[in-house]
């Protein structure tokens, strides 16, 4: 019988970076802040038969289960953001009389270096670069066990974890955290709102189909959405833009995703918002230039290298309501392919037209080699 996707169900942010503290650590002496994952993360791959309803065949099964499962990407990124504001409230928490101003996230710049396995925790490793109080810098070093967790499931990752060996650092991070401050002027392009109108209004934001388990032109075609998986934290829906795209090249090109809370987030705490808009806007990006550029019937390989998220107004300006009618729009392009590596940039905007932040994330992008290609290059 085909996966029911009713019986997986779909985690809230909240639920999916859920984190222990754990012991902390002097480094050169300074004081290291470290934390442990609590949940396993998304894997995109083993979301298709469930979002299409149809069981892989026997044999693609067994070769599946004997790959790596591989995270999804922004499962380490967005809570190597949270552990990075978690530090920081604790460190100025922990300095009694001194007044300190209220910051949150600016940016985060991270660079993946081994993939992420879904079948253990992640150890974060939280260091103080810069103490400027209107303008604190924090690093996070992640790495993982080399072996699966103590727990079979695979999830619900006990404490036991975080004593098993280490592996290498498979992800690095520098968050910077910036106050509120009043704005002398303000500009911006006209709002995604406003340039794809016709579009947009063309069907009510629920309409449009959920965004695709894995954005690959014959993933699809082989197991087309029935349902909206068991993507976390957001409802996400990817609007049919084939008119628009046709004809043009691909630095004209674009892709718009609509998302909505799951379920409310504290609005007190604005940096988990930030990083939900994060966490959302890494869905599918390279997969989505893989189809532009005809590697959507030869796909190879994508693997995130680097990420930023530049958030531009102020961070209580982030916070997302939650309900029915409350979607913000990603709105993606793809300015340059070249070397094996593609750039996504993605502008994020809020239900009322406003350029909240921008994505700008660099990774491999390849389809599947043809004999002899590759002699001489490494």
């Amino acid at each position: 019988m085909p996966p029911v996707a009713a019986a997986n169900k779909r985690l809230t942010f909240q639920e999916i970076m859920s984190l222990a503290l754990l012991p902390d650590e002097i480094e050169n002496g300074k004081v290291v802040k470290r934390y442990m994952s609590r949940r396993q993360a998304w894997f995109p791959e083993g979301d298709v038969p469930i979002a299409s309803e149809s069981p892989y065949p026997e044999t693609e099964t067994s070769h599946k289960s004997q790959k790596r499962k591989v995270a999804f990407g922004a499962h380490v990124y967005s809570q190597a953001g949270i552990v990075a504001s978690r530090a920081l409230a604790e460190a100025q928490t922990s300095q009694a009389g001194v007044s300190r101003k209220k910051v949150g996230i600016h940016t985060v710049h991270g660079y993946f270096s081994e993939a992420g396995l879904v079948d253990r925790p992640f150890i974060y490793s939280v260091t103080t670069i810069a103490t400027n109080p209107s303008f604190p810098n924090l690093l996070v070093t992640v790495r993982q066990p080399l072996s699966p967790s103590t727990n079979p499931e695979g999830d619900h990752f006990p404490l036991a974890d975080a004593e098993l060996p280490l592996g290498p650092v498979c992800f690095t991070a520098l968050v910077s955290f910036r106050p509120s401050t009043v704005s002398q002027h303000v500009a911006q392009e006209p709002s995604a709102q406003t340039r794809f109108a016709d579009i947009l209004n063309s069907r009510p934001p629920s309409a449009w189909d959920p965004a695709p388990h894995l954005d690959i032109a014959e993933k699809l075609e082989a197991y087309p959405m029935r349902n909206p998986g068991t993507f976390p934290a957001v409802d996400m829906k990817k609007v049919d833009m084939t008119a628009f795209n046709e004809g043009k090249p691909l630095h004209e090109r674009r892709e718009l995703l609509l998302y909505r809370l799951l379920a409310p987030l504290p609005a007190d705490d604005p940096d988990s918002h930030i990083l939900t808009h994060a966490y959302e806007a890494d869905r599918n990006g390279l997969l989505m230039i893989g189809n532009h550029i005809g590697f959507g019937y030869d796909f190879g390989r994508a693997a995130s290298l680097s990420y930023s998220f530049v958030v531009h107004v102020n961070f209580e300006d982030a916070v997302m309501a939650f309900g029915e009618n409350e979607w913000w729009i990603q709105e993606a392009c793809f300015p340059r392919v070249e070397a094996g590596r593609a750039i996504i940039m993605s502008k994020i905007w809020s239900p009322s037209g406003v350029h909240m932040a921008t994505e700008y994330q660099d990774g491999i992008i390849q389809r599947q080699w043809k004999p002899g290609e590759r002699k001489g290059k490494l």
